[in-house]
């Protein structure tokens, strides 16, 4: 079936809300594009039956360096959230539908009375317990996934996980610091070959809505059974940038780094704690360093919080850390408050 490209079909965005049923005959069915997020077309659609947000995937992400990755991975997503919306539910959209020709599908419209959590960082506002919150919802979906052979089995779904995630940081990085290729390849390598539980892939602030009743994941379309490692290195991630662009909530945003693994630690039964800790730890100053140096480089850091970042990150590669405390020790000296 060819594919649909829905900013370019007015008539095949209407024909989807008529086939759910969302919208009436006589309706006019407009779609309003929405900005954020590089990887897909977002609409919103305003009709009688209530507010709606499309999501389409991307053939060709939104980014300077060529990055092409299969469309089919919407459908990974689309199970990704009916598997944890009965994990946690509410703390993930609800899909109301799919499409196939456009590779698409359909949520409710979330409005005002939730916040980006990206947004509410850059600004300054520091909520540590969101950070709680959301290690203990990670945990939670993890434990409730440990070494289920079924989910296993429907998210084998290896090669988009290295064509989003794998390639685009750790193997694009590796690429341009040839000094440091033998450790991060091997950290691929490794990560590509743990399965453990159900993978999110993208547990990044700019995907998660503060809601009234709780964080709410968003954009799951790297959902991977594999290495629960990479989610929480990705999160964590975001604080130590944080830390390095508002050096005055340094403070506040390695507290949200501790909170968050705290959180997360008592729902990790399922393999030895240390041996988990160790693959985030050798994860995270990997990802750091892909940040500024990978295909999706942060926009929010000036060049001298890059060449900062970069330092940082290539001397936790060289030395690699025995913990998550360490690398947090080290940040808070490389970043002083």
């Amino acid at each position: 079936m060819a594919y649909v490209d829905l900013t370019r079909d007015p008539g095949a965005m209407r024909r989807i809300f008529l086939a759910l049923g969302l919208a009436g005959q006589d309706e006019d069915v407009r779609a309003t594009a929405l900005t954020g997020g590089v990887s897909s077309g977002i609409h919103r659609v305003d009709l009688r039956s209530g507010s709606y947000c499309v999501k389409q995937a991307l053939p060709q992400l939104k980014v300077a360096k060529v990055w092409m990755v299969p469309v089919e991975r919407v459908f990974a997503e689309i199970r990704y959230l009916q598997v944890v919306g009965r994990i946690a539910p509410g703390q993930v959209p609800r899909v109301l539908g799919t499409d196939e020709a456009s590779k698409s599908f359909v949520m409710p419209f979330l409005g005002p009375e939730y916040r980006n959590w990206k947004a509410d960082l850059l600004a300054g506002r520091v909520d540590v317990r969101v950070a709680r919150a959301v290690g203990d919802l990670l945990g939670r979906i993890h434990a409730a996934t440990a070494g289920d052979a079924q989910l296993a089995a429907q998210f084998a779904t290896d090669e988009n996980f290295h064509a989003l995630r794998l390639e685009p940081y750790l193997v694009e990085t590796a690429r341009v610091h040839p000094a440091l290729a033998d450790g991060l390849l091997a950290t691929v390598e490794r990560t590509a070959a743990t399965r453990r539980v159900l993978v999110h892939g993208d547990v990044s602030p700019k995907n998660i809505l503060v809601g009234p009743d709780g964080p709410v994941l968003l954009d799951a379309e790297c959902a991977w059974f594999g290495d629960p490692a990479f989610d929480l290195a990705f999160c964590l991630n975001h604080f130590l940038l944080k830390a390095a662009h508002l050096p005055a909530h340094a403070g506040e945003l390695l507290a949200s780094f501790r909170a968050f693994t705290d959180a997360y630690r008592p729902h990790a039964g399922w393999e030895d704690a240390q041996a988990l800790e160790a693959r985030v730890a050798l994860l995270l100053p990997g990802l750091a360093l892909a940040r500024i140096d990978g295909k999706s480089p942060v926009e929010y850091l000036g060049e001298a919080q890059r060449a900062q970042v970069r330092r940082a990150s290539i001397a936790l590669l060289q030395d690699p850390p025995p913990s998550l405390s360490t690398i947090a020790a080290r940040w808070a000296r490389d970043f002083p408050a």
